[in-house]
């Protein structure tokens, strides 16, 4: 993983950069390498090892978990870092990342009275492995909704395939 993870004496420095706005976004490099047959692309070749890990899909629950339910972060630095500064970055706000007139409508219901496990036995992704296997959940997203219409229904995948949109935006010079 690029950067590799964060052993517990940078946590504090990362949740203090999120909580005082030093660190803007909360991205994942996912990257769905099936463990058994492609992982082991590097075996005699680290350089050749797929980098990266499948972690999109709990991104938001993980950060609610770990970040607004132990207190290091609150409810709008958690909104913000996943939608509104993401959306200011790429320069696709006000039409993404905030609930106005004019906007696309993308909404999340998030239950965070959820309690769950991860597993990948039970993860929507088409991969052979979480790399949060038996992770304990405090919250998690519930229903979806992409310009006005329900994605995500309790969990379950129930939008249109293909419906997807692409969002020309300006270069941006950071």
């Amino acid at each position: 993983m690029s950067p590799p993870l964060r052993d517990v004496r940078n946590q504090s420095v990362l949740w203090n950069g999120l909580r005082d706005g030093l660190v803007n976004t909360v991205a994942t490099d996912h990257a769905p390498f099936d463990f058994e047959k492609q992982k082991p692309m590097g075996k005699d070749d680290f350089t050749k090892i797929p980098n990266g890990i499948p972690s999109l899909e709990e991104r938001v629950n993980l950060l609610y978990t770990h970040g607004v339910r132990t207190g290091k972060i609150d409810l709008h630095t958690f909104v913000n870092v996943l939608s509104t500064a993401v959306a200011k970055q790429f320069d696709l706000f006000p039409r993404k990342g905030c609930i106005q007139p004019g906007a696309d409508a993308d909404l999340v219901v998030f239950d965070p009275d959820y309690r769950g496990t991860i597993s990948a036995k039970t993860q929507s992704m088409n991969v052979d492995y979480s790399a949060f296997e038996g992770w304990k959940l405090e919250g998690k997203t519930r229903d979806v909704t992409v310009r006005g219409q329900v994605a995500v229904r309790d969990g379950q995948f129930c939008g249109t395939i293909g419906r997807g949109q692409f969002l020309a935006r300006k270069p941006s010079h950071f």
